[in-house]
């Protein structure tokens, strides 16, 4: 090859060289700015979108945070649908009529198998249950309309009913312990859904006599009122409250369990129970009841005093207290031969500490001096006067008692002793007694106690110590309700066999504020009248007042009630929101 052939291949190489070198770089720059610029670009986008959707993330959070936040407040602790809620009480159950119950396990069942025109609710309040609307004329004429309600069976409940039911009430043969509030008034009715009491005089109380339970005239009409008892319906009653029967199995034995049990009323008017059954156990004696709460038998039991109550062994179990609208009272018999003389009287009362008497029986019972409740009138109650021993024996010498010895002693030589009876059974009823001997034992005063076994199917307490008041002294519980109205138990009319004035009290300025009480319907002018009476109660002394009652409820700590908010007519109305009860607890959502 020449050279000159030579240097022009060099200078092609050169050149081809320069062109592959350009070619190169033009692609970096290309590669640089269409695709690692690109690359960037996609990584910057990237990191953006993983920041937005990481916002989106945390807003989701938050909403479903709120969303859960909003949900349990308007979530709130409900009934537990289902269940079987097992309730003891002490006593027997020889009948499910409720004009004839008198133990309070009957009672209990009374209240939940049947309706009444009106009720009192938790608060202890009146109110309406079969009433829908009330109209009242000159304070003597009342016209009641009723709601929509059906028996148990699916017949109408109608005003028949009503008027049935206040008829057999007032006829001596039912025996009924509210013939006393109904002997002087009428009722018609008007249709079917209307009824119209007609009184003698005016009653301010009235409405609160109108919370007898109501009972079927087509099922009863064709049993006389002496056969009541006997009658199928006592095992098998059909009513119209909130429970029907299921099943009953009785005893005589009183070491075995009554149980009545009762499903849902799916006809009731008001709200229907969420439990599949609720059963009701009645045990023949304290000690029964206290050992079914301690094996878990029940879920609740009621009736037990108040030092077996607070001495429950279960941890399962809670003591719940409710003050009851009753009264304990030692009733001094105004004619017993030693207790006639007013001025002995008011000696045993100063002679007796009350609130030492209170200390003894519990801590949860209130203090009461006088025959009707602070809670009952506006006006502020009187007080008994104070413990005082010389006042005591300053009395007792000017009623001509003589002091020897340690003894007082009357003009024909009698010591001075009171024999104080009480129904046998209640433990802070024999603490009561004990106390007071040690009390009146400084005084001088003999106290003999006589306990009745008023469970024992050979004994009637009514029959053999009640009605022909044999007794000096009787220790005894009061039903005093939401009412002062006391006429029963403080009238000089009712001192008889079949009247409720056990202290034989009779007083004709007593009488006059009583009777001018009831026929006040002035809130101010009737609390006037009541001021009155106690006064003069007080200062003759007919009673001891000892304390106001307490009700004791041990319920398992997994069940859920409706709990009293004020004092209790009777423990039965605790019964007032037992559609709401349930074995346990559910979170549910708030009504708007």
């Amino acid at each position: 090859m020449s050279k000159a052939s030579k240097g022009k291949l060099r200078l092609g190489y050169k050149r081809l060289a320069l062109r592959v070198k350009h070619a190169e770089g033009a692609t970096q720059r290309h590669a640089s700015r269409f695709i690692l610029r690109r690359i960037e670009n996609v990584r910057l986008v990237m990191t953006e979108i993983m920041i937005w959707l990481a916002a989106i993330a945390l807003l989701i959070a938050g909403l479903g945070i709120q969303y859960s936040w909003n949900s349990q407040g308007s979530k709130k602790d409900g009934a537990k649908s289902g269940g079987v809620y097992v309730e003891g009480a002490i006593g027997n159950i020889s009948t499910l009529n409720p004009l004839l119950a008198a133990s309070e396990p009957e009672q209990a069942v009374s209240r939940l198998l049947f309706s009444s025109l009106y009720n009192y609710d938790v608060t202890g309040a009146l109110h309406t249950d079969l009433v829908e609307s009330m109209a009242v004329k000159d304070d003597k004429v009342y016209t009641i309309k009723l709601r929509n309600a059906v028996w148990h069976d699916g017949k109408k409940l109608t005003a028949e009913d009503v008027v049935y039911t206040i008829n057999l009430i007032k006829n001596p043969q039912v025996r009924s312990p509210l013939r006393v509030n109904w002997l002087d008034i009428s009722a018609r009715a008007i249709d079917d859904s209307t009824v119209e009491f007609m009184l003698p005089a005016v009653y301010a109380g009235f409405s609160h006599a109108l919370t007898f339970p109501v009972i079927p005239k087509h099922i009863l009409q064709s049993v006389s009122p002496s056969s009541m008892r006997e009658a199928d319906f006592s095992s098998n009653p059909v009513g119209s409250g909130p429970f029907a029967v299921k099943r009953v199995q009785t005893s005589e034995s009183t070491s075995s369990t009554d149980v009545v049990r009762m499903e849902p009323n799916t006809k009731y008017y008001g709200a229907v129970s969420t439990l599949s059954r609720l059963e009701l156990r009645a045990y023949g004696n304290e000690s029964l009841l206290v050992k079914a709460v301690n094996s878990g038998e029940v879920s609740a039991a009621s009736g037990l005093s108040l030092s077996a109550a607070d001495n429950i062994k279960s941890k399962q179990y809670s003591t719940k207290h409710w003050l009851l609208n009753k009264g304990v009272y030692l009733l001094m018999n105004n004619r017993s031969q030693t207790l006639q003389d007013v001025r002995v009287r008011r000696a045993l009362r100063y002679a007796t500490d009350t609130s030492s008497i209170r200390a003894t029986v519990g801590d949860n019972v209130a203090r009461l001096d006088t025959p009707i409740l602070q809670s009952q009138i506006a006006q502020k109650l009187p007080a008994a006067p104070d413990y005082s021993l010389d006042k005591a024996k300053a009395l007792l010498k000017e009623a001509g008692w003589t002091y020897n010895q340690g003894q007082w002693k009357g003009k024909d030589g009698r010591p001075l002793a009171v024999a104080v009876t009480t129904s046998s059974g209640r433990d802070e009823y024999k603490k009561i007694v004990d106390a007071l001997k040690q009390q009146w034992s400084k005084l001088g005063v003999d106290v003999q106690l006589r306990e009745i076994d008023t469970s024992s199917t050979t004994t009637s307490f009514v029959q053999s110590v009640l009605q022909p008041r044999d007794y000096d002294a009787l220790l005894y519980e009061l039903e005093l309700g939401a009412d002062p109205d006391v006429f029963a138990y403080w009238h000089s009319s009712q001192a008889s066999a079949s009247g409720y004035n056990f202290a034989n009290y009779s007083n004709r300025t007593v009488d006059n504020d009583l009777v001018g009480g009831r026929s006040r319907t002035n809130s101010a002018l009737r609390a006037a009248k009541y001021i009155q009476f106690v006064n003069q109660w007080l200062n003759d002394a007919p009673a001891i007042g000892l304390y106001q009652s307490v009700g004791s409820y041990v319920l398992n700590n997994g069940a859920s009630i409706a709990e009293p908010r004020g004092s209790l007519n009777t423990m039965n109305d605790r019964y007032a929101d037992v559609t709401t009860w349930s074995t346990g607890k559910a979170s549910v959502y708030k009504t708007p």
